[in-house]
Formats: structure tokens, sequence, C-alpha cells
């Protein structure tokens, strides 16, 4: 204990680094590894498992919709217009009447880096189906009870995670699935809290062992840092850690906030952490070091619904091929859709286009390639600060906390009572400390952190700041605001 006082913290790096996991889950990727490497892996956090034929092949986020009424879309076309007004974009007529060509150039059959990728595009699900199991001294052993086989050599894999699984055809017995959803537990009817529990589990073993290449028995000489975001609850927090010291049998581990964690490796007790996520934009203030919890604001929206913008501005456009792109659908296009995202788009004044080759995704095809003009590409990241271009449909809330914590006597849920439906008798309902099993008999009501969806950005940093206290920076605060985001984004490479 005395050592670990006085360390400092490069030393302690140097000398204990390659024994300390950093582990920074988030909605749609996962950050890890270890303490003395520069750059963590980035990987999906997702897994695809075999099911039988017949069965359900993905989890579809059910409050994720891509029907939207009339209002909603006249208001998305509204914010286009006032982005492309600040932006000094041409509106469609006047495009039109400058360019007297066509934007979409149609398919390349023969472009040859993608063609000679195409064969590799998809997952292979096959492994091979061992006949034999070596002892310990090296003999072989026949193998009598092993899997169901599709055939003599090779079998289904029973799990595959990362982006393997984003890439497994559509046609293959795989039901693929996202633990976590826009900063909690993907908990549903058809994704219990055990099954969220135990993919997270499999997710990180897989990791650890493929990736960092530690194997279990080797575990118990390692610790973790979670380095976990605010959006979290306490229950959630806790499953996490158990998961770390009772399944992945790590011998220590530390919980440290994403926000703290920011301003400390830049070197900063003072600050306001704009932490912008896959599916969740966060905002916290760090003043001597503490986050303050009266400062997080949490927006239900982030780079996916971004690159989601990115296709629906270039069907507007009608410079996307004619080809069945659904990122909501194929995890597949949502994969291309952020690499296009992370290559092309940023925010700059004027006309902003790019060339770049599109894939098409079809069961029962072969993966074709497209060349096409991409337009207004400093648009889709303007959506930040002017959430409607996303549409509600497509930046619901954070999921409802269904469940809290019971067994903490500070939270409020101690002395809560819960309302039931009056058809369902007392058996149906568990103890104190048991949570709530039967979620199906439930009607859950999104827990909304802000009142109004379509609040921007550079509004949710002024408020945040602001409610440090800070009143003498009223006035200067909104547009020094605005200024350092479009700073921060025209330099963002990944959401």
């Amino acid at each position: 204990m005395d050592y670990l006082k006085s360390v400092v913290p490069s030393q302690l790096i140097a000398e204990r680094g390659s024994n300390l996991i950093v582990i920074n889950p988030g909605s749609a990727n996962v950050r890890i590894g270890l303490a003395h490497q520069k750059v963590p892996y980035s990987i999906p956090h997702c897994i695809a498992r075999r099911v039988e034929a017949g069965s359900k092949r993905a989890v579809v986020d059910q409050m994720l919709k891509d029907q939207t009424t009339l209002l909603q879309q006249m208001e998305r076309e509204k914010a286009y217009d006032t982005i492309a007004h600040l932006l000094k974009i041409p509106f469609l007529d006047e495009e039109a009447a400058n360019n007297s060509f066509s934007r979409k150039i149609g398919r390349v059959d023969g472009y040859a880096p993608h063609q000679s990728r195409s064969d590799t595009t998809w997952t292979n699900v096959l492994e091979k189906n061992s006949n034999s199991l070596e002892t310990k001294d090296g003999k072989k052993l026949a193998n009598t009870d092993h899997e169901e086989s599709c055939s003599d050599e090779y079998k289904y894999k029973e799990f595959i995670c990362g982006e393997e699984a984003l890439r497994i055809s559509p046609t293959e017995p795989y039901c693929l699935r996202s633990p976590l959803c826009r900063g909690h537990f993907n908990i549903s009817q058809d994704y219990p809290l055990q099954q969220v529990i135990a993919d997270l589990c499999d997710i990180w073993d897989w990791i650890l062992t493929d990736m960092l290449h530690i194997l279990p028995k080797e575990r118990d000489l390692c610790s973790a840092v979670l380095v976990l975001p605010e959006t979290f609850d306490n229950r959630e927090i806790k499953e996490m850690l158990s998961i770390v010291l009772r399944d992945l049998r790590l011998s220590s581990a530390v919980i440290h906030q994403e926000g703290l964690a920011a301003a400390f490796g830049n070197g900063l007790s003072t600050a306001c952490v704009v932490n912008i996520g896959a599916q969740v934009t966060s905002v916290i203030c760090i003043e001597d070091g503490v986050a303050l919890p009266s400062t997080v604001i949490t927006l239900p929206y982030g780079g996916e619904d971004i690159s989601r913008c990115l296709l629906w501005i270039q069907r507007h456009h009608q410079s996307w091929p004619n080809i069945n792109t659904d990122p909501v659908v194929k995890p597949i296009d949502m994969l291309m859709m952020n690499k296009l995202k992370e290559s092309y788009c940023q925010i700059r004044e004027g006309e902003f286009d790019a060339v770049a080759i599109v894939e098409s995704y079809d069961e029962g095809k072969t993966v074709g390639s497209h060349k096409t003009r991409l337009s207004s590409l400093n648009v889709p990241p303007m959506g930040l600060f002017y959430p409607t271009l996303f549409v509600p449909e497509e930046y619901p809330p954070p999921t409802c906390a269904w469940f809290n914590d019971y067994e903490d006597m500070l939270e409020d849920t101690w002395h809560m009572e819960f309302n039931r439906r009056p058809e369902m008798s007392d058996g149906m309902y568990l103890g104190g400390n048991g949570g709530i099993s039967l979620w199906e008999n439930y009607q859950a009501y999104p827990t909304r952190l802000k009142k109004d969806d379509d609040v921007g950005l550079a509004d949710a940093i002024t408020t945040s700041i602001l409610s440090t206290g800070m009143r003498f920076l009223h006035f200067s605060l909104p547009h020094s605001v605005i200024w350092f985001m479009y700073i921060l984004l025209n330099n963002l490479q990944a959401a």
C-alpha cells in the first residue's frame, strides 16, 4: 500500500502496465488494451450466436424506427436548409442549373481492389471439426461425443464476436446481439438480463484470449481498470464489476469515470468533457478533479445517427446508387456507412463533395462495388447542433433504467413503491433484493434526461457549464462553445 501511495504513474505503468487491463465499454464499440499500450483495440461490441433453423436471426432494436411523419420530414428539410445556408451550400435547384452531368456513375465491375476483397467480405462461419483430442502427453484420443457438424470435417462456430459478427451473411444461422444500447444494458423482452451478462462475458473473454493473448490461467496475475461512462446505473456497474472479478477471474479491479479519465489524461483538473459516442452524446463538467453530477447532460444521438443522416442526404441529392442499403436492418451496411463517414465527413464551409466506392450487400448475390459522387459531406456532422436533422425516430431516448440497485439503502428506490397491473397476483412479485424478473409484464416508459429531444450540442454544453455556477460566462459562452465545437468536429475522425 505504501508503494501505491508513493509511486509515480509513469513508473507504475512501466512496472505493472503489462498486467493492467483497461476496459472502456461503449454501446457500439469496446476499447480495451494493456496500460502500457499507446493505442487500445477498438472492437465492435456485439456477438453472433448460432441458432437453430427458423429462429430469429437478430435482436431488432425496437426503439429505432425508420418511418417518419410528414411533419418530421418537414422539420428535417428545414434543418437541412438552415445548415446549408450557414455553410454556404447551394440548394438543389441551384446545383441542377450549374451541373450538367449526372451525379450517379453506376456499378464498377472491374474495380480490382474491391473485387479481390469480395470473396472475403462475408465471415467464414465454419471451423474444423476436430475428431480427436490431445492428452497432456501429446497422444490423441478419439472424440466420440463431438457436436453435430455440418459436414464430416467442418462445423458451425458456436459464437462469433467483433467485426466478423457484423459481416455474417443473412443466410447463415446466427443471431446478432449487442449487449449495450445507448449507454445502458440492452434489456428487452427478447433479450433478458442473464443473456446480456453472458454475452458481455463471452465478448470480453474472447478479446482477452484472442486479442491480448491472456489465457485464463494467467488472469489471476492481472488487474483491471473499468473506465465507465456516466450513463450507467449503479446495478449495471455492479454487474460489469462482477463479470471482471467472477467470470474473467482477474485479481482486482477499480472503476474510473470516463469524464475524469479524459480530463486527467490531458493533464487537466477542470474541464468540460464532451463524449460523442456512437449512440449517445454526453456532457459533464470536471472541477478541481471532481465530476459534478448536476452538470451531466445526455443527448440521445451520436455517430451512428450521423452515418444514417449521411445516407439520407445522398438519397436526398439523388446521388446514391440504386441499391438496397439499410443500416438499421443490415449491420454490414452500418459498418460501411460508418467508414464513409469517418473518411469523408467534416465541418467546413462551401460545397464539399467526394468520389467514393460504396458496396451493395444483397442476399444471394455477390458483393457489388459502385463508384459515386457523395454530396454535402459537411452537413451530417452539423446534426449534432441541429438534431431535428436526425428525425426523432432515429435518435430515441436512452433505454429506460427498468431495474435499480435494491441493495443500496442510499438510493431512492429503497422506499419506492412500484405500480402494478391490477390483474397480476401478489405471487408474481419478488422480494426487496430480487429485482424485477417478469419484465414483460411491465410497461416500460423511457426516461428522458432532457425536456426536449431537439436540444443541440452547443446548448447542452452551455447549460452544463452554467450549471456549475459560473454565471459570468453567460454572455460570452454560447459563441465560444460553437466556435470550439467547430474546431473540434473539424478534426474529428471517428464518432
